[in-house]
């Protein structure tokens, strides 16, 4: 009930993606993956970028139907990001959709955070400047292609902030807010841009936390076939259709929250 199953239209995803350039980041693992493997059975050329190159490389190894460009880089670094734009521009080819994939989450008290300003940078490197200093440079090429940039974000965006999270929740809301921001100068440039808004998902970034391996969660698959669905349908956002009450809670709830919230933390 909470992950209804996505029908996807075959017809329709192989008529949009036929011949196109897909750049998927963060693919080595959980969604990126098997968003990879998803569109690899059909006649597209995937960019698949990421820190793990043996990974990289066994996923294009696995694919037999669609053409496959990897490159090792931690986007965190901006000499691995720049790397990486230069990579891509030596291929010479269009890009007509751009999934932004690749985070991290970190949960943690700020008091334990004192002396880890570190954690902080990391965050705002994978989560938001990554993907800015990418976009900068590619949006003149999508615009070529009257292509489409999707973000895979987090509901935690549409809720109040939650403590233990504030390294996690800064960042995806600083790129939420900025792709926000930017997408009607897109738009009117014919670029489309998606937001697909995700709750828990069963990947190796939630692993560390063990009181996630009980609660329910969205398997990567499914996720993938969101976004797949997200490439022909081109509608702005993607959200689980229970979310609705969470936002309208905490957007009437939010201030006694801030009041009482702390109760619950003691």
């Amino acid at each position: 009930m909470l992950f209804p199953k996505k029908f996807i239209n075959k017809d329709k995803l192989i008529n949009e993606l036929t011949g196109k350039t897909i750049v998927i980041t963060g693919a080595s693992s959980g969604i990126g993956e098997q968003l990879a493997y998803y569109l690899g059975e059909l006649t597209c050329h995937l960019i698949l970028v990421a820190r793990r190159e043996e990974k990289l490389l066994h996923i294009k190894k696995t694919i037999n139907t669609a053409k496959v460009s990897v490159y090792k880089a931690d986007l965190r670094n901006q000499d691995d990001r720049r790397g990486f734009l230069s990579f891509i521009y030596n291929l010479d080819t269009d890009i007509d959709f751009f999934v932004n994939n690749a985070g991290i989450s970190i949960k943690r008290s700020i008091y334990d955070s004192l002396d880890r300003f570190h954690d902080f940078q990391r965050t705002m490197s994978i989560n938001y400047f990554a993907p800015v200093e990418i976009l900068l440079s590619i949006i003149p090429n999508l615009e070529r292609s009257n292509g489409q940039i999707i973000n895979v974000s987090t509901i935690n965006t549409l809720l109040v902030p939650f403590p233990y999270f504030s390294a996690y929740e800064a960042s995806k809301q600083a790129f939420d807010t900025w792709f926000q921001s930017v997408s009607p100068e897109l738009n009117a440039r014919g670029i489309f841009t998606t937001s697909i808004y995700l709750p828990l998902v069963r990947t190796p970034m939630i692993e560390p936390t063990k009181t996630y391996q009980t609660k329910p969660a969205m398997s990567p698959n499914h996720v993938a076939q969101i976004i797949s669905q997200s490439m022909y349908k081109k509608k702005r956002s993607f959200k689980p259709w229970w979310i609705f009450g969470g936002e309208v809670l905490s957007l009437f709830l939010r201030r006694v929250w801030e009041k009482f919230g702390y109760r619950f933390l003691k």
